[in-house]
């Protein structure tokens, strides 16, 4: 018999363990040992640390060009403070900007690369611009942009994780947002390559040294072309150009990259144009070869092509926005008096991913071949809530030998998502009915096609079902694929980390957002 102590003891036990749930107790056999467990201590999570703002570089490189930079103080933005080093007017010797934590170059009004050095070969020394990659560069005002003169090369090579970025001083301020635009003038490359459409001596042969042109835009001398198919304006790749396309003169604008009478020396390829307001890029002749290109945003055309350009572009990616003025996809060609001159244009696609979102535009279909112009498109996918395919005056039909014209445009394996009544317009003499015999006339084409895209742009099921053709059968100069559209599947990312993410399209959590500076 327990003394009257003990029953108080056992009775307080008794009581503390009637707290404890069944977890909280452990009774192994009959053993009477018993555990209590204590509730897990609570852990103060601290937010996240504000993002480290960029502080200025002290100063402004020396570089070898005797202009030098001129020190504009600093600029501050949402991502910090930034010294601002500003270009000269011309750059006259071969010069390289670097990459400085803090620093960033600006371009105000004009900026030359070398003297125009004509339309015929000349031996003296071209003057070389080299940027590094991960180097920013601003338009300081609407009229502000960069062009390589005739002679003369560019080198901005970039990389995935470092990427050159072109762009506004609104963008470095922080105040462009998605529907910004044409906020400064852009990059426009010239060439010694041939041209047709001879505006600076109008009775010149076409693609002779005699045949000039003068870039669209341009107030002031900025002549392109020549007879120089492989001529060399050097390089662009990684690069980005943002917000650009200001109107420099007359109803003629730049867009992001202009291409005049550029030769087949010169190496173009991940190139991502967004918000330009007029073309995402334009190539006025000349034989260049474009690789991996991102189009988002533009508000005319993602590409535009003319005046006899020759040359295989491969790898497109090209998002319009839903609003505005965001017109065609591809406009080729421009019906003038002058649809005769030869070299004939000759736009040859393969591998591309179009997707057109705005339901009113101006050409009234996403692609639109007019002019004389030969066209061959292979392995392509575009969506439209319009016609996709509007083909306009009867001699895009016809072949013309002694005038270089091959005949209707020529597709392979392009399946297109298209709205309207009908997803083919005809006009100028074209009927509907044309149009689409012209599209059936190739293999593996289909224009009732249902998108299956991921992301916005990549193949999903019905996309990779749909049977390619190998673009070498049309053009040697293609990379031979099994697939159709730019992005074969989830694995394929060519265009992450170099890009810039946007409303309109977000390409990879790598890539930083169009709308902020990336790390510098």
């Amino acid at each position: 018999m327990m003394s009257s102590a003990q029953r108080m003891l056992a009775l307080a036990i008794a009581a503390v363990l009637t707290g404890c749930g069944a977890e909280d107790i452990s009774t192994p056999g009959n053993s009477g040992n018993v555990t209590i467990n204590n509730e897990a201590p609570i852990v103060v999570v601290p937010p996240p640390a504000a993002p480290t703002l960029v502080t200025p570089a002290s100063g402004c490189p020396t570089i070898p060009d005797p202009a030098g930079l001129r020190d504009a103080g600093t600029i501050t933005g949402p991502t910090g403070e930034y010294r601002v080093c500003e270009l000269p007017a011309r750059f006259t010797v071969n010069t390289t900007l670097e990459r400085f934590a803090g620093m960033l170059y600006s371009i105000n009004g004009r900026v030359d690369v070398g003297l125009d050095r004509g339309a015929a070969p000349t031996a003296d020394a071209a003057v070389v611009l080299t940027v590094r990659p991960g180097v920013v560069l601003y338009g300081v005002t609407g009229t502000s942009w960069l062009v390589v003169n005739r002679g003369n090369r560019i080198s901005a090579v970039g990389t995935a994780a470092l990427p050159i970025v072109f762009t506004s001083r609104d963008n470095v301020l922080g105040l462009a947002n998605d529907n910004s635009q044409g906020q400064w003038g852009g990059v426009v490359l010239l060439g010694r390559a041939p041209i047709t459409d001879c505006t600076v001596a109008p009775a010149a042969t076409p693609g002779t040294v005699a045949c000039e042109r003068q870039t669209e835009g341009a107030v002031d001398p900025a002549y392109f072309g020549g007879a120089t198919a492989n001529d060399n304006s050097g390089a662009i790749d990684y690069v980005q150009i943002r917000y650009s396309g200001y109107v420099l003169s007359g109803n003629s604008e730049l867009q992001s990259l202009t291409l005049g009478g550029v030769g087949s020396g010169t190496t173009i390829g991940h190139f991502h144009s967004h918000n330009s307001s007029d073309d995402g890029f334009e190539i006025f002749g000349g034989r260049p070869t474009l690789r991996h290109i991102v189009v988002t945003g533009a508000d005319d055309d993602g590409v535009d092509a003319d005046t006899g350009y020759q040359g295989t572009i491969q790898y497109v990616l090209a998002v319009q926005k839903t609003s505005g003025n965001a017109d065609s996809m591809i406009e080729l060609d421009s019906a003038n008096a002058l649809e005769d001159n030869t070299p004939r244009t000759h736009l040859k696609l393969a591998n591309f991913t179009f997707v057109h979102t705005n339901p009113a535009t101006g050409n009234g279909a996403a692609l639109l071949f007019r002019g004389k112009s030969d066209s061959t498109l292979v392995n392509g996918v575009i969506t439209s809530p319009m016609p996709c395919l509007r083909l306009n005056g009867t001699n895009i039909l016809t072949a013309d030998a002694p005038n270089q014209k091959l005949g209707p445009p020529v597709f392979q394996s392009v399946v297109m998502q298209c709205g309207g009544a009908s997803p083919f317009v005809g006009s100028g003499g074209v009927t509907t009915q044309q149009v689409a015999d012209v599209f059936a006339a190739g293999p593996n084409n289909n224009s009732a096609f249902t998108a299956t895209l991921i992301g916005t742009f990549v193949n999903g099921a019905n996309e990779t079902a749909a049977v390619a053709t190998n673009p070498q059968t049309l053009d040697a100069a293609f990379t031979a694929t099994n697939y159709v559209g730019a992005v074969q599947n989830a694995t394929d990312n060519w265009y992450a980390g170099w890009t810039c993410n946007s409303a309109t399209a977000t390409f990879a959590a790598s890539s930083t957002a169009c709308t902020s500076l990336p790390s510098l």
